[in-house]
């Protein structure tokens, strides 16, 4: 016979009556304790939503509710990891397991050890971000950054922005607005996120002339797109894809040998900007910003945390007439760079150079033009540390590929090694699921039914971590 009351199984209150009250778990020493570190709102609703998610199992019974009981060491552990949880930062770092370099996801480049204290001190402390110490008066934020990017590339004049599309967009708006700006068909990409660059040129200058076809643009397309209204050209490096077989573009030093274009200002967006020629260490070339500004640009922009391996900026060096200018729109307050990003950009930038030591001690060059021999030894390394804890799994040592990320090289295959995990006693994606929420937040990637975890991205200090976390889940 049921027993009910009020239609409540009666079965059902009596495994309520065993939920400890709010009170009663903010009383335990355990909680008691945790109230030292943390908010005690963040306890009392991690708290409620505990005893709230019993209450929900209790109702979702149907039977066998005899044997339910509240083991409470286990409710207060949940409240206290629960407590943790939220007060943890949203952003937390992660183990790139991927083999993507430069990975947008998390967070492209990183930024070199070196760099490290810098940007400590600055972040710490009081500094002279807009104050000149020789003059003893107010200075400008951008003087940091202007002799050392003068010096490596060879332009006039630099400004930086928070990241490339501002920079694409202050450039525009200041030399083109109201006017119009000639754009080859071929170079309108589109970037991460459903960005397209046509969209940011618009909203820098008045109207986009596009001229050319997808996949051939030819001289006389530039000339037949000039006007009265011209006020500038554009060229975008296509740094995400390639367009290849039947293909025909028009490079800088060609547009700058025509009459018509002499004083016409020509704008380079390089996108990944990089600055050292990499085709030395076996890599597919990528124009340098030296290289264009070489072959005539007014104008450079290029990101800072793609091939060069700094933080998120968006960097414009040319011609000191622009510029100049630039310098003076209303837009480039709304644009402008904190102290964080100019001293971890100046730091990166220093390493510049000395070019072995740019690519010794800046991750992103470091990890790109890593040998393969140097991947073998390294997957050697961590092949045999997790084999040693003899979990039930098939482990193996895998040739494979990387890339380089970021929208940059798409073409480029970066030859790896891998370390594989197949599991005998549960699925891929189950440990794949458990590594990404693990304390250390381990992102690989999956494959033929395989875990895999590349260690071109991987540092070897990170390797112990991996080894905690794989016996934590195996055991």
């Amino acid at each position: 016979m049921n027993r009910s009351t009020g239609g409540i199984d009666l079965k059902k209150r009596e495994a309520f009556a065993k939920l400890p009250s709010v009170d009663k778990v903010l009383a335990n020493q355990k909680i008691q304790d945790l109230l030292k570190n943390y908010p005690r709102e963040l306890i009392l609703e991690a708290t409620r939503e505990i005893i709230q998610s019993k209450r929900k199992e209790i109702i979702d019974k149907n039977d066998d509710l005899d044997s339910f009981h509240i083991q409470e060491d286990v409710l207060i552990n949940d409240v206290i990891n629960s407590t943790k949880n939220k007060f943890q930062l949203s952003i937390k770092k992660v183990i790139n397991a991927t083999g993507i370099v430069i990975h947008t996801n998390l967070g492209r480049s990183k930024l070199s050890p070196k760099v490290q204290d810098e940007l400590v001190n600055i972040a710490f402390g009081y500094s002279n971000l807009e104050y000149n110490l020789s003059k003893g008066k107010r200075g400008s934020r951008y003087d940091h950054l202007v002799d050392i990017i003068k010096r490596l590339t060879g332009a006039e004049d630099v400004l930086i922005v928070n990241n490339n599309a501002a920079a694409v967009l202050l450039v525009l708006n200041t030399i083109a607005k109201d006017g119009e700006v000639i754009v080859s068909r071929g170079e309108l990409v589109e970037v991460g996120g459903s960005f397209r660059i046509s969209s940011i040129m618009e909203l820098g200058s008045g109207k986009l002339v596009e001229v050319g076809s997808t996949n051939k643009t030819h001289i006389q397309d530039y000339k037949g797109g000039l006007s009265e209204e011209t006020k500038a050209i554009m060229k975008v490096h296509t740094s995400n894809y390639r367009i290849l077989g039947f293909t025909e573009s028009v490079g800088i030093e060609e547009l700058k040998q025509e009459e018509e274009f002499k004083n016409i200002p020509i704008i380079e967006d390089l996108g990944s900007g990089v600055f050292v020629d990499l085709s030395k260490y076996g890599l597919t070339y990528e124009p340098t910003v030296i290289d264009s500004l070489k072959k005539g640009a007014d104008i450079v922009t290029f990101s800072g945390d793609k091939m060069l391996g700094g933080p998120q900026a968006g960097i414009i060096v040319g011609k000191k007439e622009y510029i100049e200018k630039m310098k003076k729109n209303q837009l480039t307050r709304a644009l402008r760079v904190d102290k964080m990003t100019i001293a971890a950009l100046e730091a990166t930038l220093r390493m510049y150079l000395d070019e072995e030591d740019a690519i010794r001690n800046i991750p992103t060059l470091k990890m790109i033009t890593c040998s393969l021999k140097e991947l073998d030894k390294k997957a050697d390394v961590l092949l045999n540390r997790i084999q040693a804890l003899n979990i039930d799994a098939d482990i193996q040592k895998e040739k494979n590929v990387s890339q380089v990320g970021g929208g940059s090289m798409p073409l480029e295959k970066l030859d790896t090694y891998t370390v594989t995990i197949k599991p005998n006693k549960f699925s891929v994606s189950y440990l794949e699921k458990r590594l990404r929420n693990s304390d250390s937040h381990i992102i690989g990637r999956i494959n033929e039914d395989k875990y895999i975890l590349d260690v071109r991205t991987i540092e070897e200090n990170e390797f112990d971590l991996i080894v905690k976390e794989l016996k934590l889940i195996f055991n």
